[in-house]
């Protein structure tokens, strides 16, 4: 409940304009969140201390909504100065449960670390904040509301932005035609997330009728979901999708910039959902018709698009954990007239650069998209199949089997101590064997931006080995409590009778 004690929320406003001066007077800023509960009132609240600080017009989201990806969408396609996203992402809604806030730059992207950086230290000065005496706004009904001195709210319709953004990038005819096919059948799961009315929006004009989207009412708890769409939390689709009536799924996060694939009887890892999306880009999405420029994925994301890089000749990029390391990649090839780059993360996320922030739909639009290339000569009865798909992948550029490991809410002392443990493990181990693996590189993965020059230190430990296979250790702040030690393991496998066993028994052996 912390975030609902009293001046939480004006302090870090406070502090995040006192950042952005004097930039930010007479801008405009876009806000929105995922509906989870308390966003209603921070809403109001951003109101009346963005007319204090100066800021002349604020773009919001029909009844507070709007999913992280589409205040990406808006913010470049309004030549906003900003935005405000008011999420915890995939963490649970309710009054005993998470809030979150976070700005985003005029690109589009999550704040460099410079600018969160500046927020922190006003935190800790911070004396006073400024607020204006303004009514409530009426965020139900879309209209401009204006104020003394030339201060405006603009409650804009949450999807149409975002939703022409997609059109600019899909062929949304062709994917309409493919889900026309009698032996194709979808379902959806947004877990009472902001995916809601955009899933709604958008595939019920692509034919898709009510009873696929599940769940696709945003609520403030999330109808008591856990809004994580992993094998976990998403039961409910992984039961659907194993049960062989559905030929697609996919779910969503809170804020709709996270997805999970599944075909029937099939879950796509999020690795190798980046690499196929990649390999098929240009084949079938227009947006990359002119070619892929690059792709990029966090350190910890299986090295599976690795091998379509080299095998297309793409520039690859690998770069922390966190979207915003993408960021500057994306904005050097948009001011080359060249931009046409995709991004991922193991933890669920993948977009291009379309925007500024993964992106959920753009993930599932870029399968229908392969699905119907795949399949634009077969016949019903005929259907090529996820799976398929991901088989045929594999077959061409091998498998890497890949699991991640969670300890959650573990003693922050204690977790540090482990950390520099594990790194004075790696001295002279490179050559050497552990079991069967032999050592390639041993470190501590540090990320120099070759576009700003910034360093990003400790951000991984990595156990690198010479077939292809890799333990990392990382810390995680996405949690709410206490520290969250990653562990992941992969390891290569270029056998094709091998493909098709269980990812425990492939990686025993690095257990």
């Amino acid at each position: 409940k912390e975030f609902q004690s009293e001046h939480y929320l004006n302090n870090w406003l406070q502090s995040l304009f006192n950042a952005l001066q004097p930039d930010l007077e007479g801008k405009t800023l876009v806000v929105g969140g995922d509906g989870r509960y308390w966003n209603h009132v921070a809403i109001q609240v951003i109101i009346k201390m963005a007319a204090a600080n100066g800021v002349k017009k604020l773009l919001i989201g029909q009844n507070g909504i709007l999913s992280t990806p589409a205040v990406s969408a808006i913010i470049r396609a309004t030549k906003s100065f900003g935005g405000i996203i008011l999420t915890a992402s995939h963490n649970p809604g309710g009054p005993d449960e998470d809030f979150g806030i976070k700005y985003n730059n005029s690109s589009g992207g999550p704040a460099a670390e410079s600018v969160t950086g500046e927020i922190f230290k006003f935190t800790e000065s911070l004396s006073e904040y400024k607020i204006a005496n303004l009514p409530d706004v009426n965020l139900s009904e879309l209209k401009e509301h204006s104020f003394d001195g030339g201060f405006t709210v603009d409650v804009i319709d949450s999807v149409a932005i975002y939703e022409e953004t997609l059109r600019k990038v899909f062929d949304f005819e062709s994917i309409a035609n493919f889900l026309s096919r009698k032996d194709f059948k979808l379902t959806l799961d947004a877990l009472n997330g902001v995916a809601g009315p955009y899933v709604t929006t958008i595939f019920k004009q692509l034919g898709v009728q009510d009873e696929a989207l599940q769940h696709a009412t945003p609520k403030e708890d999330f109808g008591g979901l856990h809004p994580d769409p992993n094998l976990t939390y998403a039961s409910t689709l992984v039961d659907r999708m194993y049960s062989g009536e559905y030929d697609f799924g996919a779910a969503f996060d809170g804020d709709a910039d996270r997805n999970m694939v599944l075909g029937k009887n099939f879950f796509v890892t999020p690795s190798d959902s980046l690499a196929v999306i990649a390999d098929y880009a240009q084949e079938c999405i227009p947006y990359f018709k002119s070619g892929l420029q690059a792709v990029a994925r966090s350190m910890p994301t299986s090295a599976a698009v690795d091998r379509v890089a080299k095998e297309k000749n793409l520039t690859l990029y690998e770069v922390p954990t966190g979207w915003k390391f993408f960021g500057n990649a994306m904005d050097y090839y948009e001011s080359q007239n060249t931009p046409n780059m995709i991004c991922g993360e193991e933890s669920f996320g993948t977009g291009s650069d379309h925007v500024r922030e993964k992106d959920g739909v753009w993930a599932v639009l870029a399968w229908l998209s392969i699905l119907s290339f795949v399949n634009k000569d077969t016949k019903e009865g005929e259907l090529i199949s996820v799976a398929e798909i991901v088989n045929k992948h594999w077959k061409k550029y091998g498998r890497n089997f890949y699991s991640r490991y969670d300890y959650e809410q573990v003693d922050s002392d204690s977790a540090n101590k482990l950390m520099e443990h594990l790194v004075s493990l790696q001295k002279d181990l490179e050559g050497k064997k552990l079991g069967s693996f032999e050592v390639q590189t041993a470190d501590e993965f540090e990320y120099k931006d070759q576009f700003d020059n910034s360093v990003s230190s400790h951000q991984g430990i990595r156990f690198l080995f010479t077939d292809g296979s890799r333990i990392i250790f990382r810390l995680s702040g996405t949690g709410s409590t206490g520290a969250t030690i990653r562990l992941y393991l992969e390891q290569y496998e270029s056998d094709e009778s091998k493909f098709q066993q269980e990812t425990k028994d492939s990686l025993k052996e690095l257990v």
